[in-house]
């Protein structure tokens, strides 16, 4: 049952999404690592909600790849290894450079979409230079470079490669902020996106592209 002071919180809502979102979190904020397990229960009683949810929550993690469920053991943080980082930084090149492309082609950006992009940069570079915590601001870092990657790519309107991405997001996240903990340089990172942005407005496919490349290598540095 729901604790009294949640009750009215969660009525009208997924709960089971709360939980999804409440796990996502504490991974992002490094509560729980690669490889940590996931305990049902001191979630549950942490929510002040019944097991089901969370069980709910959990198989929607399994299917997005974000928890490994082992049998007669658990459920665990999924560790990727350097192949499967790999694999998942250059899909996302290769669908968003297609993306790019499209977006200079068919002229699909204004100015009103450059300053929005240009907003969610500096705040970036913001989070790079402010004084957190290493994990917190690469947590933080993490979520901005995905909303500024994510309005790209509902601009371009490809909606399968925007499906494609969307099911690789949270293990986007998850990579980046591995990586950028091993390796990644913060400012320099964010303040790429400028570059982004200046391509996208001279139109300059070639080097959007060769931008992008040295943008998500960069932050894969400390691994590859």
């Amino acid at each position: 049952m729901l604790g009294r002071g949640l009750e009215k919180r969660f009525i009208g809502e997924n709960i089971s999404a709360i939980v999804t979102d409440y796990i996502k979190e504490r991974i992002m904020t490094g509560k729980y690592a690669e490889g940590d397990h996931i305990p049902q229960t001191v979630i549950a009683r942490e929510l002040e909600i019944s097991r089901g949810p969370v069980r709910e929550g959990i198989k929607e993690l399994q299917n997005q790849g974000v928890i490994d469920f082992v049998p007669r053991t658990g459920n665990f943080v999924a560790c990727f290894t350097t192949e499967d980082k790999k694999e998942i930084f250059d899909i996302r090149l290769m669908i968003e450079g297609a993306m790019l492309e499209q977006l200079i082609k068919e002229s699909k950006l204004g100015e009103e979409d450059f300053t929005h992009l240009t907003k969610i940069v500096e705040e970036m570079v913001q989070i790079s230079e402010c004084e957190w915590d290493m994990v917190e601001k690469a947590a933080q870092m993490s979520k901005k470079d995905i909303e500024f990657h994510r309005y790209i790519w509902k601009k371009s309107g490809g909606k399968r490669k925007i499906e494609i991405l969307e099911n690789l997001h949270f293990q986007l996240q998850m990579a980046m902020i591995y990586d950028t903990k091993f390796g990644g340089n913060l400012p320099i990172t964010a303040k790429e996106h400028y570059d982004i942005i200046r391509c996208l407005k001279t139109g300059d496919i070639k080097n959007c592209k060769s931008v992008l490349k040295e943008h998500i290598t960069l932050y894969r540095k400390g691994v590859f």
